[in-house]
């Protein structure tokens, strides 16, 4: 019984396990007989069996090969072969960063032209314009292009007013520049409590020296018609003569003070000159009423409300040098007369300049040199003394004031003839009272004694040392 001949085709897995073995020797001699190979219970012809095997040897290096050097765009043919395509291989680490497609289909390029992957907004050179609003949009409003955005900034509550405010304030006392303050109160929303900046800046200053207060003046002054209205500028004095009674509290000159600043802003003409007119006979408090009549008594001394320039005195760094010596020669000419060093010393630190002391020391020496009795030596001496001990003068200005008295004692003897002799005297009495030091002391020039002929000297007077 003859068996009939039948082709099966098998799987890539069945193929797989067939063995590798040669062929057996009646195949290699090529016998006439078609050989046979029984699997599964199936007889199938050897030549399907070897090309089989050579499809599947093919495929297990194409895997190999597409694993260890994915990208390159091997293929195979037909007939099994391996052909390149002349792409050049890639390392390691240059084929984790390839965005090519590593399933060897597509041309190579980049995923998505380029614009794909992660943190990457669209192509390298692409720009983005103004995209254009659909009318056919479900979503589309007729208003939608003529809206305007703009930042809202929400207007300040009494605590965060008070809180942002007192900073800036306190800063303008150190730089006084009003246009910087005004630029940084344009940019918050104060609304409903604009009429608060002037309260709060006069709150601040009443605690302040007096150059503060001169400062709060010309501060309301400048914000009057940009950040401030004068109606704003009446309803904060209005506050402030309420609020009278608990200033009295941390300040006891409060009244007094405020009615200054009511009787400047009537001179800087941002405040109405009927405005005290119409508080009178409707004032019960006695701090609103002391504050009116002193801003009363000095708008009549100032002739119709002019602008009262040193309403506050002559204070602080900002005042000319040229000021402020004609202010220490009358601080002393009052002392000479009136005798009185807690005066002097008072009137000293309100010119709030604790670096020109050294003009007060250079001053009174010289007043010392040019008088002829005892009695201004002894004053001069003791003032010194006072604003020596209580500090009022440090060690560096003292020691500045007498070394331009040393300076200048030649240009000095020239109007006082006897100006050295008493130098000397005056700045042993400093030495022994401890005013100044011994160093110090030791600089003082001094005057030679004429040398006779007799002496050999020819009757030449000796050079002045130092």
């Amino acid at each position: 019984m003859e068996v009939e001949k039948e082709h099966i085709y098998i799987t890539p897995t069945e193929l797989e396990n067939l063995s590798d073995a040669p062929f057996s020797g009646d195949e290699e001699n090529g016998g006439s007989e078609e050989q046979k190979t029984e699997i599964n219970g199936n007889w199938i012809p050897a030549t399907s069996i070897t090309e089989a095997k050579i499809n599947a040897k093919a495929k297990r290096r194409l895997r190999k090969n597409s694993s260890r050097d994915s990208g390159r765009g091997d293929s195979v043919s037909d007939n099994g072969e391996t052909l390149k395509i002349g792409v050049v291989p890639t390392s390691p680490k240059g084929k984790l960063l390839d965005r090519r497609s590593r399933s060897g289909k597509g041309r190579g390029l980049p995923k998505k032209g380029g614009a794909g992957g992660k943190g990457v907004w669209g192509t390298p050179g692409q720009v983005y314009d103004v995209e254009e609003v659909d009318i056919k949009d479900p979503n589309y409003d007729d208003d939608q292009e003529n809206c305007v955005y703009e930042t809202v900034v929400l207007p300040l509550d009494e605590r965060a007013f008070e809180k942002t405010l007192t900073p800036i304030i306190q800063e303008y006392f150190e730089h006084g520049d009003t246009n910087e303050v005004s630029e940084m109160l344009k940019n918050l929303n104060l609304g409903e409590m604009k009429y608060s900046v002037p309260v709060l800046a006069v709150s601040l200053a009443l605690e302040g020296k007096a150059s503060h207060r001169e400062m709060t003046s010309k501060l309301i002054s400048d914000l009057c018609g940009t950040v401030v209205s004068k109606t704003d500028v009446e309803k904060s004095f209005d506050r402030l003569l309420k609020e009278l009674p608990e200033l009295v509290l941390d300040s006891p000159r409060a009244p007094q003070l405020v009615g200054q600043f009511i009787a400047r802003a009537v001179g800087d003409g941002i405040l109405s000159s009927t405005y005290i007119d119409g508080y009178k006979g409707t004032v019960d408090c006695v701090q609103a009423r002391a504050a009116l009549d002193r801003a009363t008594v000095l708008l009549s001394v100032t002739k119709g409300g002019k602008r009262i320039d040193n309403m506050w005195g002559a204070g602080g760094g900002q005042q000319s040098v040229k000021h402020l010596v004609k202010e220490i020669d009358m601080l002393l000419k009052e002392y000479l007369l009136s005798g009185d060093v807690l005066e002097a010393e008072r009137c000293l630190q309100e010119l709030e300049v604790p670096h020109f002391h050294h003009e007060l020391v250079y001053e009174a020496v010289v007043m010392v040199l040019e008088s002829t009795g005892e009695k201004t030596f002894k004053m001069i001496l003791d003032l010194l003394k006072s604003l020596w001990r209580s500090s009022v003068i440090t060690m560096d200005q003292m020691k500045r004031g007498y070394e331009r008295v040393y300076c200048e004692i030649p240009d000095i003897n020239l109007d006082v003839p006897h100006s050295y002799s008493v130098l000397e005297r005056f700045v042993e009495e400093c030495f022994q009272a401890g005013i100044i030091s011994k160093p110090l002391r030791d600089l003082c020039p001094s005057r030679g004694r004429k040398r006779f002929v007799s002496e050999g000297d020819g009757g030449r007077l000796k050079l002045e040392s130092y």
